[in-house]
């Protein structure tokens, strides 16, 4: 529903919110005041640091003056802050740093208030929803705050109240910021590439999906059935009898703050195989369903007594579509390959780069930045050193992070960084590799089965060594088995798929004129101790039983025979 009153817009739309506020002289005067007032103290230290020669000497005074004028300012601009916590794109690195510490806390507004909105949005006051409700907020934060509860049914519930009038609070910021846009560019320490206004638009869009507690209900009930197989991975029962726009109710989970190490320590958590979980639970947001928590933080993610991980919050959300999830796999092969040229082709398919982008400039420096990202340095391979890297590339060159992988970055970065809170020595990669390599050698898809063939074969020549690191990077997780990627291996290169395969595969037993042997030795002693007969030949019938007699001989003529012989 749109309206023109500011608390009935539950979508961002720029015209609406234009029309809302642009008579309002006395209310948007009073908050530009404001504003000013924070911003120009920040601007005129900026300005007293250059005429004075003392920029390098404040400029981390600088960084933490900027946050604090963002949490002093409100929400709006707090949740401004976070976004530009991952935009190296507009903010320079000494800036980026210090918004990465922006906490989403303010203090909590008053509990009689809440139970007032409550009332109003369910219809019914709390003692008639809920048989004991909490006297005070359990946790508050910029956007609402929490209470637990329980059902008059028994089940124990967490109960999100949003502050109030908060749409017309950041209706009005956004109104300001967008029409600011145009004109306050050259005045902020940002390297703007693009239209600002497109900026503003995109972070509203978002702000106001994440403060909408219906649509965080069906994002988690959509999170949920993601991960309906996981056993690793739990998120909260939405109970929508007692749920509306500014009121959510959801299952109360009991569990331990991942940044509670000696908690956990007391409950007997394995640290290590949470991070496990924390890593590879994001890999298949990003890869397989493409539907992402990108708001990964401490407070978002929980330690549970039977050893899984909780994920709850879930207003910042986003969605890849199947050509992005392609494309970030061929990136990933790229990177492998070394093949910086396709990879510039790649960052101008994901948006990071222009179509019209003169790409023979970019090329030595994506080498300079990435080239070791997957070569011997690979272990010390994090995605905090990289973004670091690429916040300089900005400045030089004409990136933009599209606001989708903003977020993406985000939530990497995000869960990396609890990760070494709790492991200091943890490499993603150690997960990471696994996980990727994995999902490559099953080739569930044809598209997944020819990024592998890209990855294995380089200038039609097989890549022995890399097919080796990858059956023992796979081998490494205790999940993968590789008798049913034999199986599915089979069946491809049965297949008239697999043709161009089979003959590549001989070409490559027999290349230079000899016999590979020694390669084939140390593949199959990889392999070995997982293979018994009794395991082969299942494998091997349950690849055969999908091709038809017709098939089989195609394959090998000889079948024709045995099929004469069977029939008289």
């Amino acid at each position: 529903m749109t309206g023109e009153d500011p608390n009935t817009l539950w979508a961002y739309d720029a015209a609406v919110i234009a029309r809302q506020f642009r008579w309002r002289w006395w209310t948007l005067g009073t908050r530009i005041v404001q504003i000013l007032w924070w911003l120009g103290t920040f601007v005129l230290g900026l300005k007293f640091d250059q005429w004075f020669r003392r920029e390098e000497q404040n400029r981390q005074k600088r960084a933490s003056q900027l946050r604090q004028v963002l949490i002093d300012l409100g929400p709006t601009f707090i949740k401004v802050g976070q976004a530009l916590s991952t935009r190296p794109d507009l903010v320079r690195k000494d800036f980026l740093e210090e918004l990465t510490k922006l906490q989403d806390q303010l203090p909590p507004f008053s509990t009689p208030l809440a139970r007032a909105i409550i009332e109003a949005e369910l219809g019914y006051s709390p003692e008639e929803i809920f048989s004991s409700i909490s006297p005070a907020p359990v946790a508050a934060a910029s956007l609402g705050q929490v209470y637990r509860a329980r059902l008059f049914s028994g089940e124990e519930v967490a109960v999100k109240v949003q502050r109030p009038n908060l749409r017309p609070l950041l209706s009005r910021d956004l109104y300001l910021m967008r029409w600011a846009a145009g004109w306050i560019a050259r005045f902020l320490p940002l390297n703007l590439g693009h239209d600002l206004t497109l900026i503003v638009d995109e972070f509203g869009i978002k702000l106001f999906e994440e403060i909408d507690y219906l649509n965080e209900g069906r994002n988690a009930e959509r999170f949920a059935a993601n991960f309906k197989d996981d056993p690793t991975v739990k998120v909260p029962v939405i109970y929508w009898r007692y749920s509306s726009h500014r009121v959510l109710t959801l299952e109360w989970i009991e569990g331990r703050k991942l940044t509670d190490t000696e908690g956990m320590a007391e409950a007997n958590l394995d640290q290590n195989r949470l991070i496990e979980i924390g890593v590879t639970s994001g890999l298949r947001q990003l890869l397989e369903f493409g539907f992402f928590h990108a708001d990964p933080h401490p407070g978002n993610l929980f330690a549970i007594a039977d050893g899984r991980m909780a994920y709850i919050d879930f207003g910042m959300m986003d969605q890849l579509d199947q050509t992005t999830k392609e494309t970030l796999v061929d990136a990933v092969v790229y990177l492998i390959n070394q093949d910086f040229e396709r990879l510039g082709t790649a960052f101008v398919k994901l948006g990071f780069l222009t179509p019209e982008t003169e790409l023979g400039p970019i090329i030595p420096a994506l080498k300079r930045v990435l080239g070791d990202a997957m070569g011997a340095k690979v272990r010390d391979f994090n995605f905090k050193s990289i973004t670091d890297q690429f916040s300089e590339l900005m400045y030089d060159y004409p990136f933009r992070v599209p606001a989708k992988f903003a977020l993406i970055i985000r939530s990497l970065v995000t869960q990396e960084g609890l990760a070494l809170s709790l492991n200091p020595d943890f490499k993603i990669v150690d997960v990471a590799y696994p996980y990727v390599a994995r999902r490559l050698l099953l080739g569930e898809t044809p598209a997944l089965r020819q990024r592998l063939l890209e990855v294995i074969f380089k200038d039609g020549q097989l890549q022995w060594q890399r097919l080796e690191n990858m059956l023992a990077i796979a081998r490494s997780d205790s999940n993968f088995d590789v008798l049913p990627t034999a199986g599915l291996g089979i069946r491809y290169l049965m297949s008239e798929e697999g043709l161009h395969l089979r003959r590549m595969l001989l070409l490559a037993l027999t290349e230079n004129d000899r016999l590979h042997t020694a390669e084939v030795q140390r593949l199959w002693d990889l392999v070995k101790e997982d293979i018994t007969v009794d395991r082969v030949l299942e494998a091997a019938w349950g690849a055969l039983t999908t091709y038809s007699l017709d098939q089989a001989e195609q394959l090998v003529p000889g079948v024709g025979g045995l099929r004469q012989a069977l029939q008289v």
